[in-house]
């Protein structure tokens, strides 16, 4: 990303709160490894993994992957043109709740044509970080 404290975080370009890529989730991408900045809720781990397929940060879906259900490796297609989530809704997952669902719709060109990946995510938090855990 050229200037991630001017360009929209790709997780925010369909929604009227324009947040900044370094506003947004930069920080967990960059602090996921030493644990010095974790999602607090489960949305916000959802936005952070959706920013995450967006730029290509394989190894951070893989962190952020519960180890129960992670693949051992992830192969991201580079050729998938992500263009906007939209959260659809959020159930449990604050910064008390050690479960949560998001149902999203992540929206994406294939060649022309647009399309959307909807799912009902679970999330589960455990030593004070989230984990994808599964779709419903």
């Amino acid at each position: 990303m050229k200037n991630s404290s001017q360009t929209t975080c790709y997780c925010r370009e369909l929604d009227s709160l324009k947040l900044s890529y370094q506003e947004c989730c930069q920080r967990f991408h960059d602090g996921r490894a030493d644990g010095s900045a974790l999602p607090e809720t489960a949305e916000q781990l959802m936005r952070s993994r959706y920013s995450a397929f967006v730029a290509g940060l394989a190894p951070y879906l893989l962190a952020t992957w519960h180890e129960s259900t992670r693949p051992q490796e992830l192969e991201l297609d580079p050729q998938m043109r992500w263009t906007g989530l939209e959260i659809i809704t959020t159930r449990s997952g604050g910064a008390e709740a050690s479960r949560g669902v998001v149902e999203f719709a992540a929206h994406y060109l294939e060649g022309q044509r647009e399309a959307q990946q909807h799912e009902v995510s679970t999330f589960v938090r455990e030593n004070g970080a989230w984990f994808y855990l599964d779709a419903l």
